[in-house]
């Protein structure tokens, strides 16, 4: 039976992305769904509020710091009292300062692409839209949020040079205090008691800095209450800057690290989601996509991305017709003690206007146009031990009209999208455990989202054989692949954290809130896990990472 999720979103980055997501849910609504399409209410709640008397709101938890959300009221629950659902609702919008617009939203602060360390914006990539004023993820959600959703953690501050949530132990820290933890059950338990059936909990978090630890704490509290529903955690990070204070850089990834490592312990599925090059010391040049031109600087353009692939890859245990749970979800990914995925979108997915399935199919059998997700410098998939793919917003005709008689390919003789589509996975990963979703609905990208496509598309996202004109439309929606996967590479990734976070390193690292028996039991826990992706048939070159 179809059931409902709540969703937890822990820290700035990760709010930017849950407003993009949050939009594209809403404009998801603005047409019918066909029978056996996505459920709106998996995610969101409707009730009687301004926008009607079926107004939607996400059944969200959203912990933030100080001058980190708008204007809000002085309990830190919004601007309107935190009574019981009865049609009001709070919509956090900041206000404009006097004689000026709002800053933009740089991403400067602790590391992001736009920073050059103390606090100056990067140049925009050639090419990128320039977004529009935005400062924080308040100033482009357009959706209404109930007054239980935002809790305001007021000891530390948003931005700045001093108080801000820095190390993962002072996020550890925050949830024991029990002031904190009574008010965060509270919150829950409102939401979850509201559900008809509750399927689990969608855990959104910054990865880079302090809510990490905020992060382990509140899975951890979740496994405890709620062991048998599903728990899936997304580790959000930013585009990192290439320059930047190696101490904050060190920090920074014994964040990641120590993040990783908890927050998998206590999830039933973990993915890490950043454009990034890479979660090391050194960040890399970060990812492209051939027909988006993204400044990688403003966090409003690059939460956009992982928000549509985040929509995209949470289809599963959303559609009508889904039988299982997100539990059972995770679960068909994470077998054997591989509790991290990662993640790969094509966004957009190429395809010409008109063209059929099998047509689109078998124009990329050789080179999926797909790009990773989860920062590390393999980008090429020869196999992998499971996943789950999502191909959403193509064209779904069968027979191409350049092909009469007998079908060119196996792709064409299949009966159905689903069929067409596990053929191609088959052919690309042979042996892989591979679970496939085709969906009518494309991923509807109407502002607030970015307006920074190319020319060559056309407003549903279709490839046009030249660059059209001025278009006052824009690009409406955009067809996705998008898949999660359990694969030999992420050995990769783990195995690099273990290398680059040495116990010599982590002895420096009193003034971070940090102890060395912390990033050891990290340090071994990464190690185990690195372990659990090996194939045997390559060299353990990580092995005794730690000392």
């Amino acid at each position: 039976m179809p059931g409902e999720a709540v969703t937890l979103q822990l820290g700035h980055y990760s709010g930017c992305v849950g407003a993009h997501w949050w939009g594209l849910q809403a404009a998801s609504l603005r047409g019918a769904p066909e029978p056996g399409e996505l459920r709106p209410a998996a995610l969101l709640r409707f009730g009687p509020g301004p926008g009607g008397p079926e107004t939607p709101a996400p059944r969200l938890v959203a912990l933030e710091l100080k001058g980190g959300v708008g204007s809000l009221g002085a309990d830190g629950a919004g601007t309107e009292p935190p009574v019981s659902w009865d049609g009001a609702v709070a919509d956090y919008r900041d206000r404009a300062p006097a004689g000026g617009r709002s800053p933009r939203d740089t991403g400067s602060r602790r590391g992001d692409a736009a920073g050059d360390g103390k606090g100056n914006p990067g140049a925009a990539r050639t090419g990128a839209q320039d977004a529009p004023s935005v400062r924080l993820w308040s100033d482009y959600l357009n959706v209404h949020l109930h007054p239980k959703s935002v809790y305001v953690i007021r000891q530390y501050l948003h931005d700045g040079d001093c108080g801000c949530l820095e190390a993962f132990g002072q996020g550890e820290s925050l949830l024991q205090d029990p002031a904190c933890i009574e008010e965060l059950e509270d919150r829950l338990h409102f939401y979850v008691e509201e559900c008809d059936y509750l399927q689990g909990f969608q855990v959104l978090c910054d990865l880079h800095n302090g809510f990490s630890g905020v992060g382990a704490k509140v899975t951890e509290l979740l496994h405890d209450e709620y062991s048998r529903k599903g728990i899936l955690t997304w580790g959000l990070t930013p585009v990192l800057s290439t320059v930047g204070d190696p101490r904050n850089s060190f920090y920074r990834l014994m964040n990641t690290a120590l993040g990783i490592a908890h927050l998998s312990r206590h999830s039933s599925l973990f993915c890490p989601l950043s454009l990034s090059g890479s979660l090391g010391i050194k960040p890399e040049a970060p990812v492209t996509f051939p027909y988006i031109k993204y400044d990688a600087s403003l966090n409003y353009h690059s939460s956009a991305i992982l928000a549509a692939a985040l929509d995209t890859l949470t289809a599963p245990y959303r559609l009508c017709s889904f039988q299982g749970s997100m539990l059972h979800f995770a679960d068909s990914l994470t077998f054997s003690g591989r509790k991290v995925v990662a993640a790969w979108a094509a966004l957009p997915f190429p395809a010409l206007s008109g063209s059929s399935l099998p047509d689109i199919l078998s124009a990329h059998q050789q080179d999926v146009p797909w790009k990773l997700l989860s920062s590390w410098r393999e980008q090429k998939v020869s196999c992998c031990f499971a996943q789950s793919v999502v191909l959403r917003g193509t064209c779904q005709e069968k027979r191409s009209s350049s092909c009469p008689g007998q079908p060119r390919s196996s792709l064409h003789s299949c009966e159905s999208p689903e069929q067409m589509l596990q053929q191609f996975l088959h052919t690309q990963f042979p042996g892989a455990c591979s679970t496939s979703h085709v969906l009518q609905q494309p991923c509807h990208t109407r502002p607030p989202f970015p307006q920074f496509f190319s020319p060559l598309l056309t407003r549903r996202g279709f490839l046009l054989d030249k660059a059209q004109g001025n278009s006052s439309g824009g690009v409406e929606s955009i067809p996705v692949l998008a898949a999660l996967r359990s694969c030999p590479g992420l050995r990769s990734l783990l195995a690099a954290l273990c290398r680059e976070l040495r116990v010599p390193k982590a002895r420096r690292c009193g003034g971070s809130g940090l102890e060395h028996d912390d990033v050891q039991e990290a340090l071994e826990e990464l190690k185990t896990l690195a372990q659990c992706y090996e194939t045997g048939f390559g060299a353990s070159e990580d092995e005794a990472d730690s000392e």
